[in-house]
């Protein structure tokens, strides 16, 4: 159900019925794009039932799915027509396009184009822990949740939160652990990691099934290459990659996991979200803890609804 996630702390006060949630995500429900129209944006039914509801709790866990189409057309394609046509109309008029002419040209094959443009579909998981205030994005890439975020403080009145703050950096923590060569309680460190300089060099180091606890890693970090991702197990039962931005990264959780899992009638949805919520709401506290515990105490006053910039 999850691949990646960004976890962000909701503010204290916040809280919402179903009904509620369900009457403000409704008005921007998905809605395929348009001949003209480069993107669409909109709430699709997490269990994929159609007409169903926007928002499924499970267990008190509760599952949105945000859905976005685009449509592209290569620049190169575009700049090739524009320029096919200012010679057009050079060789025909004597004149040539200046810049402002020549913008509004392609601005018109674009329009032209984009009904022709082939569709690219993505669709982000969102859960939220209503009980710990957490909310957690599937997203691979910070702007992507960013979206997610914008929408979902749209759709839902006073809702605001802030990303998760820790007292010690990921990079820091990850440094320490990489130097002496022992993980926080609870986890281990596998066999992949990417190594930064932070020097103006910006040299790269990356380690791929390759073993960590060795002499050579140690004097990477201990030289001033930092570690930007690095791979993890908690419990011997979810893996993982942390990266300095505290986004975790190639989520799986292992076989021992599923030992005596049985979705019965049900279609796999709900076993599915039972199974990774209750493994990420152990998880996610530990990985805090490992990191110093949360950052400064946030409440409602303190956070603010949050856009991308």
């Amino acid at each position: 159900m999850f691949k990646n996630v960004i976890v962000y702390r909701i503010g204290a006060g916040w809280s919402a019925t179903l009904a509620q949630m369900e009457e403000g995500m409704d008005p921007a429900r998905f809605v395929e794009c348009g001949a003209s129209q480069e993107k669409a944006i909109g709430w699709i039914e997490p269990r994929g039932a159609a007409n169903g509801p926007l928002v499924e709790s499970v267990g008190g866990q509760l599952i949105l799915k945000l859905k976005i189409e685009t449509k592209a057309v290569p620049g190169t394609v575009v700049t090739r027509k524009a320029n096919e046509r200012a010679q057009q109309i050079e060789a025909t008029t004597g004149r040539k396009p200046g810049k402002k002419e020549l913008r509004e040209i392609k601005d018109d094959i674009k329009l032209q184009l984009i009904p022709k443009a082939f569709t690219k579909e993505s669709a982000v998981t969102v859960w939220i822990d209503p009980d710990a205030l957490l909310l957690c994005i599937d997203a691979g890439s910070q702007g992507r949740a960013d979206e997610v975020v914008t929408m979902l403080v749209k759709c839902l009145p006073g809702l605001a939160v802030a990303l998760i703050d820790t007292k010690v950096s990921p990079m820091a923590a990850m440094s320490e652990w990489l130097i002496t060569q022992e993980p926080p309680p609870g986890f281990t460190v596998d066999r992949e990691c990417e190594l930064k300089a932070a020097d103006e060099s910006k040299a790269v180091v990356r380690y791929s099934r390759h073993p960590l606890d060795t002499e050579e890693v140690k004097q990477y970090v201990e030289s001033g290459k930092l570690p930007t991702r690095l791979a993890l197990t908690w419990d011997s039962r979810v893996s993982f990659v942390l990266t300095e931005g505290l986004q975790i990264k190639k989520l799986a959780f292992l076989d021992v996991v599923f030992e005596g899992a049985s979705t019965g009638k049900d279609d796999g949805f709900d076993t599915d979200t039972a199974i990774a919520t209750g493994e990420l709401r152990k998880l996610l506290p530990d990985l805090f803890e490992a990191l110093g515990g949360e950052g400064l105490s946030m409440d409602a006053s303190a956070l603010a609804p949050t856009t991308p910039a």
